[in-house]
């Protein structure tokens, strides 16, 4: 790449917010038909350079070139017409339209009457669909479309505007194996016809698949660029962190105790299917499988979210009826759910009251009135035991970053005493340095006896922490595997249905 394919260049950009300096003097280039991994720990500064290039922010100082053109100014509006879009983590198409209207929301074609063309409208969105491969009918509607085709639609949307550069904001987070094959094709074809992509991503294995270089930033700095060809994984981990993490899983071994959790035969009538499991105190049992496979339906049957028709839930040697939450709960299950945004957090409360909100009963005097004093005490003793970074306990939990947000959910429910605590993908959309302390701190309950069920769709994160590992495979188990000696490929065989340990057979759990 030379001079001349430069298609932007930030030189020494500076963002300010009252006491706090987000960006320190960093420099991003991108060439046209690259595509540029901008990499980091959360709150290393990717978003606030990203919302300064569409206009969002506007810099403390620094300079902007795109497409050879200096930027003094710029606004959303003015990115749009300069061809620049982003696709952000969090879709939010509108549902009940179809994929044409949602590409050309307030740019529909207009006839002479000044009524929407709709038949111009599908030949216009089949031309854009052609261009980059897409194959999804402009009439059907979005809430009809999976999460990755949704994703592909807005990456759609995003080259109707022309779009010379796209920001892709971790991509791929809800995609399954096949969808992410789709798009890291969709990328190629942009990526052949010059468009210039920055991708954004904790998923260090897709960086190498499909970007060409890659940019760090660490706490508001730029730390380094390089080829893709030209760094490694443990290289790129050091850079982001200022640090080596040898020991990315910190897995504690230790003996499981006595048998905690009995599951025998159930099933939801719809998701999952005579599941028979059991969980021990001190044991991490992962939870493995392709997406839809049924793993998250369980948590939510076990932690009484969802109804379960046939089969019985032992905890301690007692049946439950889990009839609701509050069962559960009383039972010791804690359940981290998958979704923090939408089913996780209070984003527009404090970090402290986020932190008790499950055990706020617990905070009552005899005429229902809460203990304010106690409330501070016991959320700042999980926000320093935690390394939770906020600038206060009274800060909005919706103004921490994505890692943060996590550890205070699961100080929240450590609050409440579990024996049994379910993890639905719990380092999802949090970097690498985050991770390693939430392993830490899930290898840390597990010593302390507690039982963990942990949902996850990062394979590294299955091997590396589990003790046994559940396979599930279109709602049922196909293999209870311990965790020695076990590599991806073997795990992967299970989840796709090759390999099947109880292929027509019915489980039979322990009864006590």
């Amino acid at each position: 790449m030379t001079e001349d394919t430069v298609l932007l260049r930030m030189e020494s950009i500076r963002k300010e917010f009252p006491g706090v300096t987000a960006l320190d003097n960093v420099d991003f280039t991108l060439h046209r038909g690259e595509v540029h991994a901008l990499l980091g720990e959360n709150g290393a500064g990717k978003s606030t350079l990203m919302k300064i290039l569409i206009g969002l922010y506007t810099p403390t100082s620094g300079k902007i070139w795109y497409n050879g053109e200096y930027i003094e100014n710029n606004s959303v509006t003015e990115a749009l017409e300069r061809n620049i879009s982003m696709i952000h983590q969090e879709l939010n198409p509108i549902q009940e339209r179809s994929v044409m209207e949602n590409i050309w929301l307030g740019r529909e074609p207009k006839n002479k009457l000044g009524l929407v063309d709709h038949k111009e409208m599908y030949r216009m969105t089949e031309k854009l669909l052609q261009r980059i491969n897409l194959k999804v009918n402009p009439k059907q509607l979005v809430k009809e479309l999976t999460v990755g085709k949704i994703q592909m639609v807005e990456i759609a949307k995003a080259v109707s505007y022309d779009a010379k550069l796209i920001i892709m904001d971790e991509p791929t987070s809800s995609l399954t194996g096949g969808e992410v094959t789709e798009l890291f094709e969709m990328i190629r074809v942009l990526k052949a016809q010059d468009v210039g992509i920055i991708y954004i991503s904790h998923k260090l294995d897709e960086i190498f698949e499909i970007c060409d270089r890659v940019t760090i930033f660490r706490d508001g700095q730029f730390v380094a660029a390089r080829d893709i060809d030209q760094i490694d994984t443990q290289q790129m981990i050091n850079l982001m962190v200022g640090r080596e993490l040898n020991e990315l899983f910190p897995k504690i071994e230790m003996e499981k105790g006595e048998t905690r959790l009995v599951v025998t035969n159930i099933s939801d009538g719809k998701h999952f299917r005579n599941v028979t499991f059991d969980a021990h105190e001190s044991e991490i049992i992962g939870f493995a499988g392709l997406v839809g496979a049924g793993r998250t339906e369980i948590m939510e049957a076990l932690f009484g979210i969802t109804e379960i028709v046939e089969g019985t839930v032992r905890v301690k040697g007692k049946k439950l009826n889990l009839t609701d939450s509050s069962v559960a709960i009383e039972n010791g299950l804690a359940f981290l759910t998958e979704d923090r945004r939408k089913t996780g957090i209070f984003p527009m409360l404090s970090v402290g009251y986020n932190i008790v909100s499950s055990s706020i009963d617990q905070y009552k005097n005899k005429f229902g009135l809460l203990n304010p004093g106690k409330i501070r005490e016991d959320s700042q003793a999980y926000i320093e035991s935690f390394k939770i970074k906020t600038p206060s306990q009274e800060t909005a939990i919706g103004n921490l970053s994505g890692g943060n947000q996590q550890k205070a959910l699961i100080a929240k429910w450590l609050l409440t005493n579990p024996d049994i605590l379910i993890l639905d993908e719990p380092t999802r959309g949090i970097d690498v340095g985050a991770k390693a302390e939430i392993y830490r701190t899930i290898s840390k309950m597990a010593y302390t006896g507690k039982t963990i069920l942990m949902v996850s769709s990062e394979m590294p994160e299955i091997l590396g922490m589990s003790d046994r590992i559940i396979v599930m495979h279109e709602g049922r188990v196909t293999g209870i595997l311990e965790n020695k000696n076990l590599t991806q490929e073997i795990v992967l065989e299970y989840a796709t249905g090759v390999r099947d340990d109880f292929k027509n057979t019915v489980l039979s759990g322990k009864e006590s």
